[in-house]
């Protein structure tokens, strides 16, 4: 990467990375909105109004899709579009094609929301609506895999930049997974209900492959791959260890895939395959922490950038997060924590600190380096950039340690039992204790929507002041030539 003459921006299509940017902020706004909204109907059931629609239970997977495919798989077709075009020196190879996929992925997306609160869902055995949907996504994918393995066969320099790596086996598992896990057989070839291919153990062991690596591969290889790149390029520093780099990318791509079953702990799983999801999870501390100190030690000798640039903060906070969620996450799947710890709220807040923390804050930091080079220009407000930082930062704390609170509250009180072997609280005591705690988490969640709201205006208003600024020197050059 370092050495590379740069190119012009008519060499790349950075029109489809636009779009895929602004669409990423876009559904960052409703999906965060969403989950606020049914936090508060956890925290407040009054919120639970007598309509079917915006119930706790349709909302959630509104809130999930947006933020995770929606601002998430946003945000990675417009990083990884960004890395392979400047990495490779090399344009994408089709833009209809580049355009198709914004186009069918954001439609994806739409009709899946709308069917989620129309009630239409994906149960395991039974569906409605759902596998023309799958099929869309599916032909994205592939799509999406062909230009950017046609991207990099055309690549100007022999070398592949490690952060291709990551994309490249975020796309290809995401693919794996979507394709088997949604296997179905439609009733009908014009009707819009099908069956599940699984059932009973097999497809809770299917759900969990699925549902984990989707964790593991679209929300941790993916957003490395995006980590990768931006962290050197804001620090201006090369990356500390690239041999780190690839013993990092080989050890988590191998063994994220037999970790998913130690979400089915102390259920009819053989016992077997849960110790073995335990002992590949424990095993996965090594990579992770080896790429959070990668990412943090590529700042040797530019630590006071931490002082002076907002960008970095985002960049370093989220590595911070990413090493402590990936140290908690292994200790939540030996069985004696699990025990205590699942079906509680400690999962929830264990997986929001990887989403916001990690995930969203990598974002937010790329998106803050990428965009004013997308449109030629700098960024409208620095000191913006720090407000969004400290109500972001403040808004994980807050979220975080209330499910804490909430999540160990509940594990202990739901086992704890009286001297005659009785349970010692009722399920209705536990809800009530959960209560300051969920308030809390709703409180958390707007202080996060906040921060991203002002993003949104900060990039507005660096969109704007870019078309100023090329309205004016278009006018300029006018001038010049009739001079």
């Amino acid at each position: 990467m370092a050495g590379v003459a740069p190119l012009t921006n008519q060499q790349y299509n950075y029109e489809v990375i636009r779009k895929f940017a602004i669409a990423a902020l876009v559904w960052a706004v409703l999906g965060m909105f969403t989950g606020v909204y049914i936090a508060s109907e956890l925290a407040f059931p009054f919120l639970n109004f007598d309509t079917p629609y915006i119930t706790f239970g349709r909302l959630r997977p509104v809130h999930t899709t947006g933020v995770i495919f929606g601002f998430g798989g946003n945000a990675l077709f417009a990083t990884s579009y960004f890395v392979v075009q400047r990495t490779c020196q090399a344009r994408l190879p089709s833009d209809r094609l580049a355009n198709f996929t914004f186009y069918g992925w954001n439609l994806a997306i739409f009709l899946g929301v709308i069917s989620y609160m129309a009630g239409y869902t994906q149960s395991r055995e039974y569906a409605e609506f759902e596998w023309p949907i799958d099929i869309l996504i599916a032909v994205v994918w592939v799509t999406y895999f062909w230009l950017y393995l046609q991207t990099l066969r055309r690549r100007s320099q022999p070398h592949i930049y490690v952060a291709n790596w990551f994309y490249m086996a975020f796309i290809l598992a995401t693919a794996l997974l979507h394709i088997f896990n949604n296997l179905a057989m439609p009733v009908s070839f014009f009707g819009l209900k099908s069956y599940s291919l699984f059932s009973g153990v097999q497809d809770a062991m299917t759900q969990w492959w699925y549902g984990h690596n989707a964790v593991g591969f679209f929300l941790t290889a993916a957003f490395l791959g995006m980590m990768y790149y931006f962290v050197p390029k804001q620090a201006g520093r090369p990356v500390y260890s690239y041999r780190l780099s690839i013993i990092h990318f080989w050890a988590l791509i191998f063994l994220y895939m037999w970790v998913g079953t130690h979400h089915l702990h102390w259920t009819a799983i053989p016992d077997w395959t849960s110790s073995l999801a335990a002992t590949f999870s424990i095993l996965l501390l090594m990579p992770s922490w080896g790429g959070m100190i990668n990412g943090i030690m590529t700042l040797s000798g530019a630590w006071d950038k931490l002082r002076s640039d907002p960008i970095m903060l985002f960049l370093i906070t989220a590595l911070s997060f990413y090493g402590m969620s990936t140290f908690e996450g292994p200790m939540m799947a030996l069985k004696s924590v699990n025990s205590l710890s699942h079906y509680t709220d400690w999962t929830v807040g264990h997986v929001h600190s990887g989403a916001l923390g990690w995930v969203a804050m990598v974002s937010f930091g790329s998106f803050y380096h990428m965009i004013p080079r997308l449109y030629n220009t700098t960024i409208f407000s620095k000191k913006l950039i720090y407000v969004h930082f400290f109500l972001a930062t403040i808004g994980i704390i807050l979220y975080i340690t209330a499910m804490w609170v909430s999540g160990i509250g509940q594990g202990l009180m739901l086992r704890a039992f009286d001297d005659y072997g009785n349970l010692a609280y009722t399920f209705v005591e536990s809800v009530a204790f959960m209560h300051w705690p969920l308030v809390t988490r709703a409180l958390g969640g707007v202080f996060f929507l906040s921060g991203v709201i002002i993003m949104v205006f900060n990039v507005y208003m660096t969109i704007v002041t870019a078309k100023r600024e090329a309205t004016v020197k278009a006018a300029e050059s006018e001038v010049a030539r009739a001079v």
